[in-house]
């Protein structure tokens, strides 16, 4: 696809000029001053609502991404892949900013914890879901809030994605009507810091790219108290941060089959979009989800109705291309066809080299027979997963896809050929058999997994904990009434 340098000047010059006009009048110092204590961050984004209706109703709108879709349905074979880690039990593709708390709290993933100390996830697990993790963290600290489970953030972690996650609300600019674009989480900072653009020091496009960065990124669970951080120590590349995993001797879990220790991507867009052609040229996330346009009044603000660029096409992609929408939704498809043809043999062959270590085991391997082969396995899942964990690949970096996954199809396939030579030592030379994962209940039935009960648990847990945990937030003002 053709960027025109011409139209890419206009659209930054008009940019500079809607600067302040995209953020309202100064309504914004009163709704701050009425909605929060001076240096305390304000959750609530209803309270901003009454001077900001162009926005908070754009940003509503993201609720209309309403429907569920099931990856694990469509695609078993990720069951596998994931065995033992919570993502076999549950995972959905994503919906709007608006869900965000919502789907946290239903996912099986997070369990059903009925004390505030029960498992089985961290306090972490809440870090991008809304605007009450700032808060909590400006008032007890980065210690005081990840220390804990996940369950102890519960009555606090109340609102949704919202105006605090991406400015300071209670800064002296944000009341005079200026974005005031800040990153609300100091690990954000510092992984920033670390690859050389301290968000202080950028100009506004790089900032309004990093305010995006600070959820959708790459990140483990560090230390004792299970910190977020960013692996980008050694750089932002798959396979700097696969070197920095390694060195530090780092797994997100044990693979229930092969044993491998794991590594789970988490959603790598801020990655993927730097190297992709969009972030080479400064093309920001805002550009292409978030556009100016225009209310009934004629008043230009930002559309903070988050989604698919195509959906305004105008004011999205037109502003640098001259192709038809039609034109640039086909090579979008191609692209996204492309990828997901070797995600499929990625996957497969993923879930042969897991049965076929399991076997290997089984047969009386020894740790120092198995070391190299789940090395290959822990590199190729990695590759696959960091390849189609990045939503939107397709659009922003397709040929970084298409080269992880190539990367990954040959480690998979070294690491099977490692093991068919290791059961052969072992007396094995018959193919492998994999059970029947043609469905996602029939892969979990295959490894054991009691869904059942799993989802009997939830059901309690959102009727019982759930409603207890918003009654405490509502009693302590944590919530909009």
């Amino acid at each position: 696809m053709i960027v025109s340098s011409h139209n890419r000047q206009t659209r930054l010059g008009l940019a500079a000029l809607l600067l302040t006009t995209c953020l309202g009048t100064s309504g914004w110092a009163q709704a701050a001053d009425e909605a929060q204590p001076k240096g305390k961050i304000e959750a609530r984004s209803e309270l901003f609502a009454k001077d900001h209706a162009d926005q908070f109703t754009s940003w509503k709108g993201t609720s209309e991404s309403k429907e569920r879709t099931d990856a694990l349905a469509e695609d078993p074979q990720m069951v596998v892949l994931w065995a033992g880690y919570p993502f076999s039990k549950d995972y959905n593709k994503p919906r709007g900013h608006f869900y965000a708390l919502t789907d946290v709290r239903e996912t099986l993933r997070t369990g059903a914890p009925k004390t505030a100390e029960d498992g089985p996830l961290p306090m972490a697990c809440w870090s991008c879901k809304g605007p009450d993790v700032a808060r909590v963290i400006d008032e007890k600290g980065e210690d005081g809030y990840f220390k804990g489970m996940w369950a102890k953030g519960g009555p606090e972690i109340v609102n949704t994605i919202g105006c605090a996650d991406c400015h300071d609300t209670a800064s002296k600019e944000f009341k005079e009507g200026k974005p005031a674009l800040h990153l609300s989480r100091p690990y954000a900072d510092r992984a920033m810091t670390a690859i050389g653009k301290p968000f202080k020091e950028q100009g506004r496009f790089d900032q309004q790219s990093q305010v995006c960065g600070q959820c959708h990124v790459e990140y483990y669970f560090s230390g004792p108290t299970k910190a977020v951080k960013f692996p980008w120590d050694k750089g932002t590349t798959v396979e700097q941060m696969e070197q920095y995993y390694d060195e530090i001797g780092f797994a997100d879990w044990t693979h229930a089959l092969s044993k491998t220790p794991m590594l789970k991507a988490q959603h790598p867009e801020y990655e993927t979009w730097r190297a992709g052609i969009h972030g080479q040229n400064n093309v920001a996330c805002v550009d292409c989800h978030m556009p100016k346009v225009q209310n009934e009044q004629g008043k230009v603000y930002t559309d903070h109705k988050v989604g698919n660029p195509f959906d305004r096409f105008d004011q999205t992609c037109r502003n640098c291309h001259t192709q038809s929408k039609e034109m640039l939704q086909g090579v979008v498809k191609q692209r996204k066809d492309a990828v997901t043809e070797i995600k499929l043999k990625v996957e497969k062959q993923l879930v042969h080299a897991h049965f076929e270590a399991k076997a290997a085991w089984d047969a009386g391997a020894t740790e120092a027979e198995m070391k190299d082969i789940l090395q290959d396995i822990r590199h190729a899942q990695w590759r696959w997963d960091f390849s189609i964990a990045s939503h939107g690949v397709q659009m922003h970096a397709p040929e970084v896809a298409l080269r992880m996954l190539g990367t990954a199809l040959d480690k998979a396939a070294d690491a099977r050929t490692k093991l068919a030579r290791l059961l052969a030592a072992k007396g094995i030379s018959h193919e492998i058999a994999i059970p029947d994962i043609s469905s996602k209940e029939k892969a979990q039935a295959a490894l054991g997994m009691d869904m059942k009960q799993f989802n009997s648990d939830k059901a309690q847990f959102l009727k019982t904990t759930v409603p207890a945990w918003d009654a405490e937030a509502k009693a302590a003002g944590r919530l909009a009434q």
